[in-house]
């Protein structure tokens, strides 16, 4: 059957006001990488999060914030980090590199997030760092996971790549940590043309090191200064912290993505609000439907970046309603974040042993509908009655 509700790689459209934005910025950026829109993007999004100027950095991808977060760990050897199981691969592999010893944390079978008991179970005297990933939109319980490694003196480290404009106790997710990622992927609520990413840094002494860290190692290049022209225009400022030399990457955003970013932050929250209220409106019209278990929060703790649910009648029915969905209703709904300690790439490392019951039940029955905010009221109704009409079949 064709395809009538397709699960798009693209979360949003653009506004013409938006594109607007993005035509000056071509015209008028000079440089076009790491000028005037850059520093006006990442001063905005302080503000929004309610973080110190000066502690946010622009990145070409959610990744590359990742790799920096990981650096400014500087992990040594032996030392763990822990971080859940079920995530995408993108928040575990670069602490992996960086020479951490992956810990797999469980989640809650609710929320689908990890919690401070789920990670003080798996700590031991080498863990160093944490990383809490809010998932699909979800914001954990940061206060109980931040007194918990402040308690034991661990790095926090926030993975929002998913959940930008969610919060919990009026905090913003990723202003609870030590540090933060977040995403502008094609996929995620706030995009920048397809690619770009966020870091968050609150140690002001570690954020200081962050700009020559994403740009080669080079210090800014100020023509205003005597013999501006020494020793050459790549002056190199090796990013060093307590005497350790930390490896430059470039890792940097163009002005371009910069500007249309500082843009989109005036929607967000009516991106997100748009979103929690269609998946408010589906899981209510679902109540009927005990076969599916949602995670209902009617509040700004969840922005619903995704509409995942659980089969509770396990996972060959969830195949029968994937299939249906697909072959007889034309509705591309899909499976996402097999935990990670099944992926052959981390057992080859070392780290493929985990005891996640909750993780693995999950995502054995989960799915995820197609949820990007364009859906037309139409193909909404329209996958609303198709998920209606196939449950009910099954019975």
């Amino acid at each position: 059957m064709d395809i009538k509700v397709n699960f798009s790689g693209r979360a949003i459209r653009y506004t013409e006001e938006e594109i607007a934005v993005v035509v000056e910025a071509m015209r008028n950026a000079d440089p076009l990488t790491q000028g005037q829109y850059m520093r006006a993007f990442e001063s905005k999004f302080a503000r929004y999060q309610g973080v110190a100027d000066g502690s946010c950095f622009t990145t070409m991808n959610g990744c590359a914030a990742l790799e920096m977060s990981a650096q400014l760990c500087r992990f040594k050897p032996g030392d763990e980090l822990v971080i859940p199981s079920h995530t995408f691969t993108a928040s575990a592999y670069p602490y992996l590199k960086k020479g951490a010893r992956l810990v797999w944390a469980d989640v809650d079978p609710h929320t689908r997030v990890v919690t401070a008991e789920s990670i003080e179970k798996v700590l031991t005297p080498k863990t160093r760092a944490v990383v809490v990933v809010h998932l699909y939109g979800y914001v954990a319980d940061m206060p109980a996971i931040a007194a918990l490694c402040k308690e034991r003196g661990l790095i926090l480290i926030e993975d929002a790549a998913q959940a930008i404009g969610a919060e919990v106790d009026g905090k913003k997710a990723g202003s609870f940590g030590d540090m933060a990622v977040f995403s502008f992927h094609s996929h995620k609520n706030l995009t920048t043309l397809g690619e770009g990413g966020m870091l968050y840094v609150r140690d002001p002494a570690l954020a200081a090191v962050v700009p020559a860290l994403r740009h080669n190692g080079h210090c800014a290049y100020d023509f205003e200064r005597p013999d501006y022209w020494k020793p050459a225009m790549g002056n190199v400022d090796v990013p060093m912290l307590d005497g350790d030399m930390l490896m430059p990457n470039n890792y940097c955003l163009g002005e371009v993505e910069c500007a249309l970013g500082a843009k989109l932050l005036d929607r967000i929250d009516a991106i997100n609000d748009r979103k929690r209220e269609r998946a408010l409106r589906f899981m209510d019209a679902l109540a009927d439907f005990p076969e599916l278990e949602f995670h209902r929060v009617d509040s700004r703790r969840h922005n619903y970046h995704l509409l995942a649910a659980r089969m509770t009648t396990g996972p060959e029915m969830r195949d029968r309603f994937m299939r249906a969905m697909s072959g007889e209703k034309g509705v591309k709904c899909v499976v996402q974040y097999i935990p990670l300690d099944r992926y052959d790439y981390y057992k080859r490392l070392g780290c493929g042993t985990a005891n996640c019951p909750n993780a693995d039940a999950f995502f054995d029955s989960m799915i995820s509908f197609p949820f990007q905010h364009w859906l037309s009221e139409e193909e909404f109704d329209y996958m609303l009655a198709a998920t209606r009409d196939v449950l009910t079949s099954l019975r």
